[in-house]
Formats: C-alpha cells, structure tokens, sequence
C-alpha cells in the first residue's frame, strides 16, 4: 500500500492539484459515508431478530468477506448459510478462516439478543459438515428464547471496536490488561494464550512478518487480495467489503496511476515496496501477542474459535488496547507449510491454532465498510 510520504513524491513528477481545488479534491475523497451507514443504524431495528442482526453483521470476518447469508425461520429462529462466493480459496483452502467468520458473526448476534433479554441455543452445521469445503448446508441453526439472555458488559464496546493495521504506540501492554482480555477470551472450549514484549513477542514479531512476507510474495496468494482491493470511495461505495483504500492520499494516488491493482500485483513495484515497509514497521510495533487453539477437528470447532476471538476483541476495546489479526502463519496452503510448523512448535501446545493476533495501544481508526443488513437476508 502505498504511504503518504511516497504519494508525496507524485508532485515532484509533475501530479500536481490546482491551490484553489485542493480543499473540494480532499472533501470529495474522503472516506465514503454511505458504506459505514450500518455502523450508524445498528439497533434501530424494531423486531429483535432484526435488531441483533443489525449488530452481527459488524463482527471481524477474515478480508471483510462479510459471508453470511440468514434466513428467518417462523418468529423466533434463524438459519446461518455462507455465500459460497465469498470464500477466500487462495488463503483459505479449506474455509478454516471463512467459518470462524461465521462463529464471530454468531457471537455478536447472541450478545446482541441478550440485551433484549432474548437467549440463543446455536446449532452448528446441523445438516452436517465437511472439514474440506464448505457447501450449500447450514452453518448454524439459531434459536431464540425470550427471558433466557442476560445481557453481557462486553456488548457495550461493539461500536468502538475496529481492527487496526496501523503501527502501534511505544509502550507495553499493562500485564493486567493482557491478562483480562486471555480471561474474556477462554470461552467455547478454546484457551487463550499470550504474551507481553518478552524474547517470545521477539520470535512472533519476526515469524508474523516471515508469514506476511510469505503471503505477499506468492502470486496467487497477493492476487487474491489485490482483487479484493477496493480503491477510492466510489469503489468502496459500490462494493463495501474486501481491503479499502480510502482517503485523498490514495485518490490523487489514483489519478497519478501510481497506485493501482497492476501495481499491488508486482511485488518489486514501488508501490508494493512501500506497502511492505509499511507493514513491516506495523509488525514490528506489536508489545503482546493473543493466540487462540483447540482441538480443530470439526467445524464446530472453528465457529468455537469464532466466537471466543469475538470475545477477545471486545475485551480488548474495554481495556483500551486495539487488536490486528497477524495469523498468515496458520494458513493451509503450500507455501505456508514451513511456518505453519514453526508457529505451532513455538505456541501450539498440542493444539490447533485458530488465531493470532498483534495487541497494543492506538489511536482510534475509521470503521471498515460494510453492506447493508437487507444484503444478507434470504427467503
């Protein structure tokens, strides 16, 4: 991606913006309004099933995929299903990462249904499952129940909570920061684990990187990213899911022919080079890490991890700390093999890790974009 101090050097190639049309260029690129509106209209739904699903659909989801598809079932049900379209086969071969992506979105129903004092009994992938692929069955069969919820202090923090890429602040996690959020996120059968800006952060900072490195480099893994790239706010706006690159730094970019999709495909382009030097001052910011394992066996298990990471993000926005999932390592793809053994030998502890995230202290960033609740309802 490219940074503001490489886009600055567009002027001195002859890109340049009139003085009296500068201010009109900023205003007209920034970040497009119409794709956060979900964010801006969560909870004013007026039949609860509704309401909670106006807050799901905000949950972390692997590449802002936002794959669920719901159907309401009679007037106190739901059935989950993916959009099959919406998978990331690159990455995710097995759609390991796409059904913790279901498992978020469930959790965050489930905390949005207990405000209204509305309990959930979550069924996963009742019509049965396959660990290789994921078809046209359900993902999970929800069932509410009035007088069963109890709301959860979690839930408060769901709006403030945005993933964040950017570098983190110089200073160490609080031990009893990091230690509250490992507590709110050993749910679902998963353990948590962690650690502060010790030797072991060192190994992690430099094996993420590695992986990030891998996946960057490798054609076909970059080109899945570079085809979810959404570039400006009119591309945003038309499609608001994948990566966003938003902001009138990225717009005149655009116009420079300096950034574009041909350019995040090559990985000795300038562009691609500044994108790298980017994340590797973000990776090597991270003061703590957060993992998160079990059995992994079925898929129960993935939505399991789903959930507690749902958990763990949220806790994270009560401590004040922001969370960057950083876990190329644990993809299942060939060249990944390598690391994926190194990450489990150093933190695995006999289980199959599910997540792994950067934790640290910054500054609050805009939400990602998001389609609207209609978009993922079913008949």
């Amino acid at each position: 991606m490219a940074t503001r101090r490489g886009v600055l050097k567009l002027v001195g190639g002859g890109c340049v913006l009139a003085a009296g049309g500068a201010g009109g260029f900023v205003a007209a690129n920034g970040p497009s309004r119409s794709a956060r509106a979900p964010w801006r209209e969560a909870g004013k739904e007026t039949e609860f099933r509704r309401r909670a699903l106006s807050y799901a659909i905000l949950a972390p989801n692997p590449h802002n995929r936002q794959p669920w598809l719901v159907r309401l079932d009679g007037d106190d049900a739901l059935t989950l299903y993916c959009d099959l379209d919406r998978r990331l086969p690159a990455t995710d071969p097995y759609d390991r990462q796409i059904v913790i992506g279901h498992g978020t979105f469930l959790e965050l129903l489930a905390l949005a249904a207990a405000e209204d004092g509305y309990g959930t009994e979550i069924t996963p992938f009742p019509d049965g499952e396959d660990m290789t692929t994921l078809d046209k069955r359900p993902v999970a069969r929800v069932k509410f129940i009035a007088g069963a919820g109890e709301p959860n202090p979690l839930f408060a923090h769901t709006l403030a909570r945005h993933t964040n890429r950017q570098a983190f602040e110089a200073r160490d996690v609080e031990a009893d920061a990091l230690a509250a959020v490992l507590s709110s996120s050993s749910v679902q059968g998963v353990t948590a684990g962690g650690c502060g800006n010790d030797a072991l952060a060192a190994q992690l900072r430099d094996l993420t990187w590695r992986a990030h490195s891998v996946e960057m480099t490798t054609d076909y893994t970059n080109q899945e990213s570079v085809d979810l790239m959404r570039i400006g706010a009119k591309e945003v706006a038309a499609n608001p899911d994948g990566l966003f690159l938003e902001g009138p730094v990225f717009a005149l970019g655009k116009l420079a022919g300096v950034i574009s999709r041909e350019q995040m495909a090559d990985p000795n382009s300038s562009m691609s080079q500044q994108g790298m030097t980017m994340f590797h001052d973000a990776a090597m910011s991270a003061r703590a890490f957060v993992w998160l394992g079990n059995s992994g066996t079925t898929r129960a298990s993935q939505i399991a991890a789903g959930r507690a990471y749902m958990r763990l993000v949220l806790a994270a926005e009560r401590e004040g700390l922001k969370v960057h999932p950083w876990s190329q390592s644990l993809q299942e793809y060939p060249e990944m093999a390598g690391l994926y053994r190194e990450v489990h030998d150093l933190i695995g502890n006999g289980q199959r890790l599910q997540m792994l995230v950067r934790l640290g202290y910054a500054k609050p960033v805009i939400a990602a974009p998001r389609w609207p609740m209609e978009t993922h309802l079913i008949a």
